[in-house]
């Protein structure tokens, strides 16, 4: 699982990035990406879902040394091998200049320092792009400043902070967020939930710290399609 993401292509993206890893993989999701409009870019092992997934994507991979015939198999576009780098196999596409929405599928499980890695990666970038990190169960998209989503009534809404980090105010969850500092070490707020469906999460004014909104996956391309409309 180890690699780093090709930025051959990446610059040209200006909708949705998936990047794939070399953890548990959905195809079936990774081909309603496809539908949508997502563009992958593989990492290591992550080239072996993308082949399975179906149509050829024309992307680079980076790191496909056990993959025969790459550049045949993922179709027009160069591939070319990239050095081994577990921690920027994530950092690095998420720098794509236009791409408003990166989605990372494979990049959690596994080896634990390789989650850890791609959590840091969220918290690097989540001032300047929209970072999902997608599981068997949940999404966990890296935030900054507010934001307001509806799930069910009753469903599961998880804050959780990667840098210390203050809420002004929350509405719409059971255990409000108002004037609450939530740290590493200190305070969570997972396992909170929404009363009535729609919620609204508000950090303190001024520079924001890093945070994730933890849902369940279900909720993945409601939150793509709304972060893309704004």
């Amino acid at each position: 699982m180890q690699g780093r993401v090709l930025q051959t292509q990446i610059a040209e993206f200006d909708d949705l990035l998936v990047i794939v890893g070399g953890g548990v993989v959905d195809l079936d999701l990774l081909r309603e990406l496809y539908a949508i409009g997502g563009r992958p870019a593989g990492a290591d092992a992550g080239a072996h879902p993308i082949v399975k997934a179906g149509p050829k994507p024309g992307v680079g991979i980076g790191g496909f040394g056990s993959l025969a015939d790459p550049p045949g198999r993922l179709g027009e576009a160069p591939a070319t091998p990239g050095p081994a780098d577990g921690a920027t196999r994530v950092r690095k596409a998420p720098s794509a200049p236009r791409a408003p929405v990166t989605v990372a599928l494979g990049m959690t499980g596994g080896r634990f320092d390789h989650t850890l890695a791609a959590l840091d990666a969220v918290a690097r970038y989540a001032p300047r792009r929209r970072v999902i990190l997608v599981d068997e169960y949940d999404i966990a998209l890296g935030l900054t400043d507010a934001i307001v989503f509806e799930v069910d009534p009753g469903d599961r809404v998880s804050i959780h902070p990667l840098a210390p980090v203050t809420f002004w105010r929350s509405d719409g969850l059971e255990y409000p967020l108002d004037a609450v500092k939530l740290a590493p070490g200190v305070r969570t707020g997972t396992s909170n939930r929404a009363l009535t469906g729609k919620f609204e999460v508000y950090p303190e004014e001024g520079i924001h710290a890093p945070y994730l909104l933890i849902l369940d996956r279900k909720y993945l391309m409601r939150l793509i399609a709304e972060i893309l409309i704004a």
